[in-house]
């Protein structure tokens, strides 16, 4: 693997130093990635007083002293994540939301959790462009632009952007069921909005010309898991969705997350990251064109016809969630959290290696705990992988996870080489 780009992990004083191995921003190429930020004053370590609204306030103080601390602003955000204890919150968070960004909004995603850190009410994540790029001592693409973009055909709202665009990325707000012509969420069950929020996210896609087998990664948000094998009937009637994705039966990398709640009492929420193979300008030509996807799974690790294990385009490979799964059995480990989660990271650590990368190559860990109690015991082998605690991280609690796993984890990885253009 070439030292082309950089992994930059970088902390500041200014907001809180981390209560578990990771770091407060990880930048790579052109994005950053922000650890998810609790209510936690800096000076005392301590959370803030008050409720939602205080904490949420403190949320995005936190971000921004992140964010400013790199020579960023808050406009170079492109995703926002806000996790509430409850649901009703949201009303509360959006009054401080509006403060921080008053006139640019970018993409979003709301949902309610079982538990946060430190019995929190809110954690809120980041995700910010980095124009400069982590090309060490090397010119890189100059001030690229955000692209952003709202059609008629999707729901539209004013405290978010339906899609940003930034190098090789498009965000999209994560998509409830709601007929975009009413307003309302759709009639009948899960099976109905989950057809809705993909019909929603096709759309947003379509009006910025990018087909819908561009999507690299989905995250589906549901209030029942259940529902899943409902929703997966849907999921096979849009994905694979073009001839060629047929060929190949290419499926994106996917992560399915238990809800304690969701805005509007939907059954049923979707995210999207979408390639974005002509960049955004100003690029040079030959690094704008013809990027290809490139979908890899290894027999070392658990497979599903649903997801593809590793997900790869231009400098990012985008990981589905992974269980604690025996790959050669299929069966969850023996053993508690320690094992769970040792296995979970042993399979992310598998497919990382198949694609010749090294766990440091890791920007971002996502952990959702059955448990949130159980963090400790995850980071005791969570260190192990990661001696030097360098990925941005999110840890949530579930009332759920697929199979009554304990620890379901997913990452983010560096791409140093990219991914080729079309031959």
């Amino acid at each position: 693997m070439s030292n082309y780009n950089a992994v930059l992990a970088r902390n500041t004083e200014n907001a809180p130093k981390s209560i578990g191995p990771y770091s407060q921003t990880v930048a790579y190429s052109h994005y950053n990635n922000l650890s998810a930020q609790l209510p936690i004053d800096p000076k005392s370590g301590k959370l803030v007083a008050g409720g939602a609204k205080e904490q949420a306030e403190q949320c995005f103080k936190n971000i921004k002293a992140i964010i400013n601390s790199i020579d960023h602003v808050m406009s170079d955000v492109v995703r926002i994540t806000v996790f509430v204890k409850n649901i009703k919150d949201i009303d509360a968070v959006d009054e401080v939301y509006k403060t921080f960004f008053p006139g640019y909004v970018p993409t979003r995603t709301n949902v309610a959790v079982a538990a946060l850190p430190m019995d929190a009410l809110v954690q809120i994540e980041a995700l910010v462009s980095n124009g400069e790029g982590t090309i060490p001592n090397a010119p890189q693409a100059g001030d690229l632009i955000k692209l952003t973009n709202n059609t008629a055909n999707a729901p539209t709202c004013p405290l978010s952007t339906q899609a940003v665009a930034f190098s090789h990325y498009n965000n999209l707000t994560a998509q409830l069921p709601i007929d975009p012509k009413s307003g309302r969420v759709v009639a009948g069950g899960v099976k109905e909005q989950a057809g809705q929020c993909l019909k929603n996210i096709k759309a947003i896609l379509e009006s910025i010309d990018v087909p819908f087998d561009d999507i690299v990664k989905i995250n589906i948000f549901l209030k029942n898991l259940s529902d899943i094998e409902a929703v997966n009937e849907v999921y096979t009637t849009f994905f694979p969705d073009s001839g060629i994705a047929r060929a190949v039966a290419y499926v994106p990398a996917r992560t399915i997350i238990a809800a304690s709640a969701l805005p509007m009492d939907a059954l049923v929420q979707i995210e999207a990251v979408v390639s974005h193979g002509d960049g955004t300008p100003p690029q040079a030509v030959e690094d704008r064109h013809g990027l290809i996807i490139e979908a890899n799974n290894t027999e070392n690790a658990p497979k599903s016809s649903l997801s593809t294990q590793t997900v790869a385009f231009s400098h990012y490979n985008h990981i589905s969630a992974q269980l604690p799964l025996n790959p050669k059995t299929g069966e969850m480990v023996a053993g508690g959290v320690k094992e769970q989660a040792g296995q979970c990271l042993k399979n992310i650590k598998a497919i990382v290696e198949s694609v010749d990368h090294v766990m440091d190559d890791v920007v971002k860990v996502n952990i959702f705990l059955k448990n949130i109690a159980d963090i400790n015991a995850v980071d005791e082998v969570y260190t192990t992988f990661f001696p030097s605690g360098v990925p941005a991280r999110r840890t949530v609690g579930v009332s759920a996870l697929p199979k009554d796993a304990l620890v379901q984890i997913d990452a983010v990885v560096s791409n140093a080489e990219g991914t080729p253009p079309k031959a």
